[in-house]
């Protein structure tokens, strides 16, 4: 029998924050130095847990958790297709045992456009879970959650990890993803926020990042089964599209969006900040406060 790398000992918090900006294999020295110093704000802050977005390695997970003290660190999403489970596994178990527990795998198949190789993606990922429970050690199911939109993978998710981290999703996709899921497995979707009081500035801002995801046939499938229609792709998306899946406006309004997201069955809402300086790849320190003030001890 394989040992296993022991779950997550905490829990997520009701908000934590999701950035793609925390890739330390892909910055210099400075760049490195300016992560450090961010996520360090970020565990002070008292956000229950920080993500790695935009398909970190398994090196960039292990930065993250090595440069945090207290908040729990997910991968959101690590591409199956990018690493094989073993080589996870063993990075996983590279972390210090004492920091480990504050460790979560999030795992995702990634889309047809962007992976030559992507084939059948409920059986690839039920294959790699498989890897996982087998590698020496192992990586169980409480010590990993899953990227699922549609009702297969929220089973599976629910079946073979602590849950489920959906991205680009609606309230009315969190109710249905709760039900799939159950009430027992974790459902902590990803909220895109724009603080900017300007609404129109703000939609503007937030069809830059929303373009690139409407390219891609799993989103686009998914809220077309949520009732959206192609009219609502066209132009980086319609007024409709853009307000049912980002928080827009100042810190107190986002909350009352991350509101609607717990109140429809969300366990954890993770908070994507997205400014128009940056389109979303910096560090917006200045806006993780203003919205840690906001929450408050909702965090």
């Amino acid at each position: 029998m394989t040992s296993e790398i022991s779950g997550t000992g905490r829990t997520f918090g009701r908000v934590g924050i999701w950035s793609g900006a925390l890739h330390a294999s892909r910055v210099d020295d400075a760049g490195r130095k300016a992560i450090t110093e961010a996520l360090a704000e970020l565990d002070a802050l008292g956000y229950g847990t920080v993500w790695i977005g935009g398909s970190p390695t398994p090196g960039d997970a292990a930065a993250v958790v090595a440069a945090t003290r207290s908040i729990t660190v997910a991968t959101g999403i690590l591409s199956i297709w990018n690493h094989t489970a073993e080589e996870v596994a063993a990075a996983v178990s590279a972390i210090d045992p004492g920091e480990r527990r504050r460790f979560v795998l999030g795992l995702g198949v990634s889309h047809g456009p962007m992976v030559p190789q992507y084939a059948k993606p409920y059986s690839a990922m039920v294959g790699y879970l498989d890897a996982l429970d087998a590698a020496e050690p192992s990586v169980g199911a409480g010590h990993r959650v899953l990227a699922a939109l549609g009702p297969k993978m929220l089973g599976l998710a629910a079946d073979r990890a602590l849950g489920a981290h959906p991205y680009l999703v609606t309230t009315e996709h969190t109710a249905e993803a709760r039900e799939a899921l159950g009430p027992d497995a974790v459902l902590a979707p990803e909220l895109t926020v724009v603080l900017d009081t300007d609404l129109d500035r703000a939609r503007s801002t937030a069809r830059t990042m929303l373009d690139r995801y409407l390219q891609l046939p799993n989103y686009t499938a998914n809220l077309l089964r949520l009732g959206f229609t192609e009219d609502d792709f066209e132009g980086g998306g319609s007024v409709r599209l853009l307000d049912a899946l980002f928080a827009l406006g100042d810190a107190e309004q986002v909350v009352g969006r991350a509101g609607e997201y717990l109140d429809a069955g969300a366990d954890h809402v993770a908070l994507q900040v997205l400014t128009a300086e940056e389109g979303g790849g910096g560090l917006p320190r200045t806006e993780w406060r203003a919205l840690a003030e906001a929450f408050g001890d909702g965090l």
